[in-house]
């Protein structure tokens, strides 16, 4: 979680608490240390963020504190709906988190649609402690512009070890494929998420040449996927 969403989360708890909060209780629900609860206070502090308490007592967000309400409209509610619902589709264990987060976020300002349903049939839910990948760790490595080992199985049961320098995700109804380019094959390749044995992230970066790859490949599989809305 980067800097600047635990501070969002920070204060979306504290405004969400009937009394007041201490460090320790913070730091459990963000898993982060204490030290970084009192950093990122007294950081929601200088921004002037009326954040009441001290270390040992406990802190509460004053009242009549509030983020701006989010202006959507009806048909726009029911998109964020079911669009957040479909993330139950992909499998993506903690991006079904963050839509559950986002989806009471929208709640606590706009009234509920849940009258429109999604059936949750799709990709299996990533299970590290079942030995699957985190989708979660190839959506960083995407993110971030870093290189990923790969141990792969494909289709006829034969296991490799590359290095990948991932592109995009791609969410189909049954499974979920990593587009990256494979220093093995020398090419662009595509992994299903289910074949995936383990994927580690690794030191070397390559921000500078992933908006060209990135281009390339999309540029490739122009008939294949949708990229953007």
């Amino acid at each position: 979680m980067t800097r600047s969403n635990r501070l969002f989360e920070l204060i979306q708890i504290l405004r969400a608490a009937a009394t007041p909060m201490r460090a320790e209780d913070l730091a459990a629900q963000l898993e982060v240390s204490k030290r970084t609860i009192y950093r990122d206070i007294a950081a929601l502090q200088a921004m002037r963020t009326p954040v009441e308490g001290e270390a040992g007592i406990g802190y509460m967000l004053r009242k009549g504190y509030d983020l701006p309400p989010l202006n959507f409209d009806e048909e726009e509610i029911e998109a964020l709906h079911v669009g957040l619902a479909m993330l139950m589709r992909t499998g993506d264990g903690a991006l079904q988190q963050a839509a559950a987060r986002v989806g009471r976020k929208i709640c606590d300002v706009h009234a509920s649609a849940e009258w429109l349903q999604v059936a949750p049939y799709g990709a299996p839910l990533d299970d590290p402690d079942n030995g699957c990948v985190s989708k979660a760790i190839l959506r960083q490595a995407v993110r971030s512009a870093q290189k990923l080992r790969l141990v792969y199985v494909n289709e006829a049961e034969e296991q490799s070890e590359r290095i990948l320098r991932p592109l995009a995700l791609i969410y189909h109804v049954d499974c979920t494929l990593l587009a990256a380019w494979c220093e093995l094959r020398h090419g662009f390749r595509h992994f299903r998420t289910d074949r995936m044995l383990a994927a580690d992230l690794q030191d070397d970066h390559f921000v500078e040449e992933a908006p060209l790859l990135r281009k390339l490949w999309q540029e490739q599989e122009r008939d294949t996927f949708v990229y953007n809305l």
